[in-house]
């Protein structure tokens, strides 16, 4: 019964994602892949049910969709990341093992039905180098994409802090879940674990995308985030990743800004700051920075890594500290809690002050407040 309930919640999803108003690359993909994920769960229950042998076109239909899992895994991600790189290329290289494997299971498919099917009620009898091969390229490949797809979540998360200055509604949870509920499934087939287990993981995974996806919110479901490998081009944004020290001065070697122009820059933007506190603003991004500024945000992120040392993020909620320390010393503000005065300064959220100001100052607010009181 739990087959079932899967097979047709992927179903279900599958037709959300690809009816939807305004469907995005990315839904076309999640909503392929749970049409995947039900079309496998399915020829797993005819296996266990006996349909398959009712309806012998079905035998050996399993084979093929576990090759196909970790590809839509990392291609999903890579289409909510970096969109605008999702090219032709990508699709192809993806594609190989997955298509290798639909066509060496070919010949197998045109046997007669009889012999397929004594095949399979003899645990591969016949075919044994056959499958020995297609499970170590299965754990191999499980082990390829689980490694790309977390890369590509670590490279997007540093790319974050060149964009926004508030993250607590911009985050990574509905990529991080479907990687962990993937590598858990993937655990379960590499070290063998039975099939029942491995189907039951799978049928709870899509009901957790159901639940978790519909209540998703967030930078996923609203804009697409600025691709760092796209090449700059007119009216085109790229968020670098944070720099390094020690590969700084490369990284900016191709850069059109000269080190006057990011002077000038860096002096225009400190008056900006000092006169209309733009920090105050909890939803202040890169790109709306540099729209006051009247500079391509590529510019305005270079001035801030080289003349600060520091990401966009880190940047202006430096800045929000430094207001915060100032109005908790006033006292007119000692009827004002922490947590208001820290909203009044453009945090939108108690755990990423008490993170960010712990980091900065090396004190909790509370105890910063209680040494300024003193002074």
């Amino acid at each position: 019964m739990i087959y079932v309930i899967g097979i047709f919640i992927s179903v279900f999803l599958a037709s959300l994602l690809l009816t939807k108003a305004g469907r995005h690359r990315a839904d076309m993909i999640l909503g392929v892949w749970m049409i995947v994920v039900g079309l496998h769960l399915f020829a797993y229950y005819s296996l266990l049910t006996g349909l398959m042998y009712e309806y012998p076109f079905l035998i050996g239909s399993t084979l093929p969709f576990p090759f196909l899992h970790g590809p839509l895994l990392f291609l999903y991600a890579f289409a909510l990341t970096k969109p605008r790189a999702l090219r032709v290329r990508v699709w192809l290289v993806h594609s190989l093992l997955p298509v290798g494997i639909i066509l060496s299971t070919v010949p197998f498919f045109l046997l007669p039905a009889a012999r397929k099917a004594y095949v399979f009620q003899h645990e591969g009898e016949g075919y044994e180098t056959y499958l020995l091969i297609t499970n170590i390229l299965l754990s191999l490949s499980g082990i390829l994409y689980i490694y790309l797809t977390n890369r590509l979540l670590q490279q997007h998360k540093k790319r974050l802090v060149d964009i926004f200055s508030n993250q607590e509604k911009v985050n990574l949870d509905w990529l991080r879940f479907l990687f962990y509920g993937m590598g858990l499934i993937w655990v379960s087939i590499i070290l063998s674990f039975s099939d029942e287990l491995t189907f039951s993981l799978a049928t709870v995974f899509v009901v957790l995308i159901g639940y978790f996806g519909i209540r998703q919110a967030g930078i996923f479901t609203n804009q697409a985030l600025p691709d760092a490998d796209e090449p700059v081009a007119e009216g085109e944004f790229t968020a670098p990743e944070e720099p390094e020290p020690a590969t700084q001065k490369s990284k900016y070697a191709k850069s059109g800004l000269t080190p006057d122009a990011a002077s000038e820059l860096h002096a225009r933007l400190k008056d900006l700051m000092d006169s209309e506190k733009l920090f105050l603003q909890p939803e202040l991004t890169l790109v709306e920075l540099a729209s006051h500024l009247d500079i391509h945000p590529n510019y305005l992120s270079q001035t801030i890594n080289e003349m600060e040392g520091a990401s966009f993020y880190d940047y202006i909620n430096g800045m929000r500290i430094e207001e915060f320390k100032r109005r908790v010393s006033l006292a007119e503000n000692q009827k004002f809690t922490l947590l208001a005065l820290a909203f009044d300064c453009g945090f939108n959220s108690k755990s990423a002050f008490n993170r960010v100001f712990k980091k900065a100052t090396g004190l909790s607010p509370s105890q910063y407040a209680q040494a300024a009181t003193r002074v």
